[in-house]
């Protein structure tokens, strides 16, 4: 199996998604250039954090248009493996792979620290890991990370239990239901706005986020 990270002008986590791959899961990574035309042959797509072209306009607007965006989606759209980290997240909303959308967050400022996550379904590639109900901590570092959807979305995204994270306890951004991350109706696309790839070794506080991408490897081991 191999994985892909995909890198824009201003990506900054993407380093460190590579090295989550490549040192601690061992598994083989290779990043992908924004502008590539072609996709390659990966198993799996992270689309990963940081300030995509400055976050000018709207985070991930302007990033959604580059040329390998087109090799992402049809990559998806054919059951492809594809996870959307902070940044990543917000790239995957603008560019229709997953539904809603980014607002600021609820007191205006950036926040940066760790958080408790509630893990609602387990039934997915990224999450079979945890248990159900699981309480984890992740850290999160936005600006824009206060989830937004219509009433409609909302109902759609409960009914299909599409909603894979909660934030527990403290709602640090304002998110709509508490939503800190969800995967499209398919569940093969992943957008969560908590870092994993920031909590995957005992040295940085917490290995929390390790189980998402050892699920990962368990479900196209299972292929």
């Amino acid at each position: 199996m191999k994985f892909g990270v995909v890198v824009f002008p201003g990506s900054n986590c993407d380093s460190d998604c590579y090295h989550v791959i490549s040192d601690v899961i061992k598994q083989p990574v290779e990043y992908i250039w924004h502008k590539n035309k072609k996709l390659g042959n990966y198993d799996c797509l992270i689309v990963p954090g940081g300030f995509s072209y400055g976050d000018y306009l709207r985070c991930g607007a302007i990033a959604r248009f580059s040329p390998i965006m087109k090799e992402v989606i049809d990559f998806a759209n054919s059951g492809g493996l594809v996870i959307g980290i902070c940044n990543g997240f917000q790239i995957l909303l603008e560019a229709g792979l997953l539904p809603g959308a980014m607002l600021r967050n609820k007191n205006l400022h950036f926040i940066c620290r760790f958080v408790k996550l509630k893990v609602e379904n387990t039934n997915t590639p990224f999450t079979s890991k945890y248990d159900r109900g699981q309480i984890v901590r992740i850290p999160i570092a936005h600006n824009e990370g206060n989830y937004f959807i219509d009433d409609e979305g909302l109902k759609e995204l409960q009914k299909n239990d599409q909603i894979i994270f909660r934030y527990h306890g403290e709602n640090p951004n304002g998110a709509l239901d508490n939503i800190a991350g969800i995967v499209n109706k398919k569940h093969n696309v992943l957008g969560m706005m908590p870092h994993p790839e920031r909590s995957s070794e005992k040295e940085l506080g917490s290995e929390d986020g390790l189980p998402i991408f050892k699920s990962i490897v368990a479900w196209l081991g299972e292929k």
